[in-house]
């Protein structure tokens, strides 16, 4: 079973952390807001600044750029910026061990 599907234009939610963690919410539905303020309050609860992004592309394909586009800030004062870059270089060691 196939957990995407494998093409460059797939589009995911994901949540995005100020330290470049991240996690999926999903990609064949809108996140519903009651999604979205567990996930404002989870990151409330560990004191994280988090953002509401949608990703186009695979993110297991290295051969693939995977596009991140900002939605929303969901909770935390940070920069989006700084936890992009992160996220890339997580990304990046990830693709290196796979």
């Amino acid at each position: 079973m196939s957990l995407t599907d494998g093409t460059p234009k797939e589009k995911r939610w994901m949540v995005l952390t100020a330290d470049g963690g991240h996690s999926w919410l999903g990609r064949h539905s809108d996140p519903t807001p009651e999604e979205l303020s567990k996930c404002a309050l989870a990151l409330r609860q560990h004191g994280m600044a988090g953002w509401l992004c949608i990703t186009e592309g695979v993110y297991y394909q290295p051969e693939h750029e995977l596009k991140v586009m900002l939605v929303r800030s969901l909770d935390g004062k940070g920069d989006y910026e700084t936890a992009l870059v992160a996220f890339r270089r997580r990304r990046a060691e990830v693709l290196k061990g796979s």
